[in-house]
């Protein structure tokens, strides 16, 4: 096996922006002997390192398969547009970090897919890599494409260009199906039959066992297994607990987005906001106890010298011991000069003494909180009722306990939204800016926040229409003439990039077509707001012959066969359809924590759960 060659790559990346992306070398790195490991496998982030090296889940991954004596994880990632001209001008095809091997030439490809923007990035690597790209023409020497991650719960836009799926959490199913697919190679097994012994697996789906139909309108008729043998549906794979914590993370050779040691505290969320793609597929909720995640520090702050830390969930202020967390946090760093951040804090669960707390270990730092809508009729549909008192009191207290920066999430073009919902966005930046100036004086700083709501999979929206791009654009006007001159700052999504989003999130197998032929005329790094690749996706429709409005603006009947239905989250479609028909009557959820609304996860895993005060199913 040849790496590539060292000199020849010293001598290209003099002509790239930020070489360090591509050395390798970092502290903490694991370089094992390629010749005397039984399977290589290389970890791909398809976007640049600066995102992707930060990224949690690719740092367990590559935790837990090196800790295997016989395998060997190494990474790689999208190469800038300056690199990607080098390569292909010098036919070097992309390579792995540490020992700099060609991904071609590893057994395994584990493609991470966080977000459905990075499709187009994740060919490019494939194409880079001299890898077909498409699972139909690739044979036993090529490496086995695995994907997984939050965007894989709708699989089917990418299902023509990966050989297997891990569906939910990847601790564990990652190495059962190395595991099996190791086995099945030394048995002589084809690609084949590899894959036909791999669909075996719970959580595991193979796209090319099965098969669907559409009707003459588009609609999808049918979605069904080829063998008798394949699962109808495949469920998403769990973590009972969750699983020992990395503290041996990489440190990266350059500035990245977040600089900081990284710790998942809880995981899972009880809220039940019915536009959360997140708050559905990865119910249940767990939580480390405090006296792990101390260690964790310890051992963590130890092996890096990071001087931040992030305790990361989808709502850490809903960890039932958060309060004695941060005591113990601060007990443990105030001497230090270690910092701590502690995002996705929800206003109702708040404290003042969270707050001081907080105060103490995030000196400098700015407050974020996340209301997502501004009125009472709007919270009731989301399911995020909020006390305008509870609201006001929350702010004023931030302001009082010293912060002098404030940032709030709102979202606009959700189901049923007027403009004068827009309009209590505005009034309620201003209410807050108000509050702050009467305690702190000008030098507060407001700042709002506005995504754009995209129905999305396995949601209790997911039958809703996106609103087309002149509706975001008029919410959007009324919000920025507003806020002019106010000194309020305002921030948002390009509607155009929402409704890419949206084809890409909500789209069938077909769309695989689409999204081949936009890559091939030039579209890539679709997440990021300067590259302007719309008329090339457009294009790419036209071409293709699907109609973009069949995906964002068509609302779809709720007895139709969706091009997720196959993929079960634990959340029943029985569930989802009633949580739709509550939130049209504008009525509320409780917390599941208080009240279990049947919602199927336990019917889904009720035979694995574990007895522990640390795990939440649903059910009180």
């Amino acid at each position: 096996m040849q790496t590539i060659n060292l000199n020849q790559l010293e001598k290209i990346l003099y002509h790239v922006e930020k070489p360090g992306r591509y050395v390798g070398g970092e502290h903490n790195q694991i370089l094992k002997d390629w010749d005397h490991i039984r399977t290589h496998v290389c970890l791909v982030f398809p976007d640049i390192y600066d995102i992707g090296q930060p990224n949690l889940g690719l740092a367990i991954l590559y935790d837990i398969l090196n800790q295997q004596p016989d395998i060997l994880a190494e990474r790689a990632f999208a190469p800038w547009h300056d690199l990607e001209a080098q390569l292909r001008e010098n036919k070097i095809p992309l390579f792995s970090l540490e020992s700099k091997h060609p991904l071609a030439q590893f057994d395994v490809i584990g493609l991470s897919l966080p977000y459905e923007s990075l499709y187009t990035n994740a060919l490019n690597v494939l194409d880079l890599a001299g890898i077909p790209l498409l699972a139909s023409e690739r044979g036993s020497e090529h490496p086995l494409i695995i994907a997984g991650g939050q965007a894989c719960f709708n699989p089917e836009p990418m299902a023509d260009f990966i050989d297997v799926f891990l569906i939910g959490e990847g601790e564990e199913v990652t190495l059962e199906v190395i595991r099996a697919f190791e086995q099945l190679k030394k048995a002589g097994a084809d690609r084949k039959a590899i894959l036909q012994g791999l669909s075996k697996i719970p959580g595991v789906y193979i796209p090319s066992l099965y098969e669907i139909h559409y009707a003459q309108d588009g609609i999808i008729t049918s979605l069904m297994p080829s063998e008798p043998w394949v699962p109808d549906t495949v469920t998403k794979r769990i973590v009972s607990q969750l699983p020992p914590h990395p503290t041996r993370l990489i440190v990266p050779n350059i500035e990245t987005v977040h600089d900081r040691l990284s710790i998942e505290i809880m995981r899972g969320c009880t809220r039940g906001c019915r536009f959360c793609h997140a708050g559905i597929v990865n119910r249940p909720v767990r939580e480390r106890p405090v006296s792990e995640i101390l260690q964790i520090i310890e051992d963590g702050l130890a092996s890096t010298g990071y001087e931040e830390i992030g305790l990361l969930s989808l709502s850490s202020s809903d960890h039932t011991q958060i309060l004695e967390l941060t005591k113990a946090v601060y007990e443990k760093l105030h001497d230090r000069k270690v910092s701590v951040s502690l995002p996705s804090l929800r206003i109702a669960s708040f404290s003042v003494e969270l707050m001081d707390e907080l105060r103490d270990i995030r000196p400098g730092g700015g407050f974020t909180l996340a209301p997502e809508a501004a009125s009472p009729r709007m919270q009731a549909i989301i399911n995020k009722p909020l006390d305008d008192e509870v609201f006001e009191e929350t702010v004023r207290t931030v302001f009082e306990h010293g912060w002098l920066s404030l940032k709030l999430y709102y979202m606009i073009g959700l189901p049923g939204e007027t403009m004068e919902d827009v309009q209590a966005i505005l009034d309620a930046g201003k209410r807050v800016q108000a509050i702050g100036r009467q305690i702190r004086g000008n030098r507060v700083r407001v700042h709002l926040s506005v995504g754009n709501f995209i129905p999305k999979p396995h949601t209790p929206f997911q039958w809703y229409p996106l609103n087309s791009t002149d509706e975001l654009q008029a919410k959007l006007d009324l919000l920025k003439t507003g806020l002019h001159r106010t000194g309020i700052k305002l921030s948002y999504n390009i509607p155009d990039n929402t409704l890419l989003e949206a084809w890409l999130s909500r789209g069938d197998r077909r769309f695989g077509q689409v999204i081949l032929r936009a890559w091939k005329l030039g579209a890539k790094f679709d997440a990021w707001g300067e590259n302007t690749n719309m008329p090339l996706w457009r294009q790419a429709f036209t071409e293709i012959g699907l109609d973009p409005d069949f995906y964002a603006y068509r609302e779809r009947g709720l007895d139709e066969v969706l091009p997720w239905d196959h993929i079960h989250t634990g959340v029943t479609k029985v569930f989802l359809k009633r949580d739709l028909e509550w939130s049209k009557l504008g009525k509320t959820r409780k917390d599941c924590r208080e009240q279990c609304y049947a919602c199927g996860i336990l019917d889904a895993f009720g035979k694995e759960r574990p007895v522990s005060p640390l795990v939440y199913w649903g059910c009180p």
